[in-house]
């Protein structure tokens, strides 16, 4: 695995998220769910999203949707070790009176686009909110979804990629998390379902940081990008 190292000032490393993530505890942890998101997750906010806890309101930021949103413990603890909530706040992950729930809330935790956790909403949100940046002139804020390979049984999802090419929505750009959930009728098939909709596409190893890096940086001009990232098999769950 290959992994970075950069930070910004003031903030934590990759080599505290598991320190971190130890501070969540409970039975409705969804652990395969959040790990096998941990590395995408840092490398988008470690390297690619212009967003910071100063400009969580900022109109010009990038948007990060996290539709994957009923496993938040690797989102929780990436977002801390960023600065956008104190360390605290993930001793009380889950209990009662916490910001922090087993599904992430927009109006309590700082930097959430989007209340999320109902698999299949995220991808189609993404679409909505490059749409509207769009009709208000903002070329410049990128809009990132995080889905499930499961998610995508969902037709919600398949209304989205089929509009979203077409419509050029090039500042749109979506990492799908395939541990093998869901196959989609053969290997490399999400993939094609996105190729086919008019999106360009990249699947990599979702634990190498530098080939998500090259993935996520990919110049895609007139249409939006689709990242396959592949983690190991999970066993049970969505």
């Amino acid at each position: 695995m290959t992994t970075t190292s950069a930070s910004a000032p003031g903030s934590l490393g990759y080599a505290e998220l598991p320190r971190l993530m130890e501070r969540l505890t409970g039975d409705e942890k969804h652990g395969p769910a959040a790990t096998s998101t941990l590395d995408v997750l840092w490398v988008l906010y470690d390297q690619v999203l212009r967003v910071s806890p100063g400009s969580v309101d900022d109109p010009e930021r990038d948007r990060f949707l996290l539709s994957k949103g009923h496993g938040p413990m690797a989102y929780y603890s990436v977002l801390a070790a960023k600065g956008f909530l104190p360390e605290e706040w993930l001793d009380g992950f889950g209990s009662f009176g916490s910001r922090l729930g087993l599904h992430p809330d927009r109006t309590l935790v700082p930097g959430v686009e989007i209340g999320s956790g109902s698999l299949g909403h995220g991808l189609p949100l993404a679409v909505g909110v490059a749409l509207g940046l769009r009709a208000q002139g903002r070329g410049g804020p990128a809009v990132w979804a995080l889905v499930g390979d499961a998610e995508l049984d969902e037709g919600s999802n398949h209304e989205a990629v089929a509009f979203a090419g077409p419509a050029g929505l090039d500042r749109l750009h979506t990492v799908v998390i395939d541990n093998s959930s869901a196959r989609h009728a053969r290997p490399g098939g999400i993939a094609e379902r996105f190729r086919v909709g008019g999106w360009e596409t990249r699947t990599v190893d979702g634990r190498d940081h530098t080939a998500l890096l090259s993935a996520f940086t990919t110049a895609h001009p007139g249409r939006p990008l689709a990242v396959v990232a592949r983690v190991e098999p999970k066993t049970s769950g969505a």
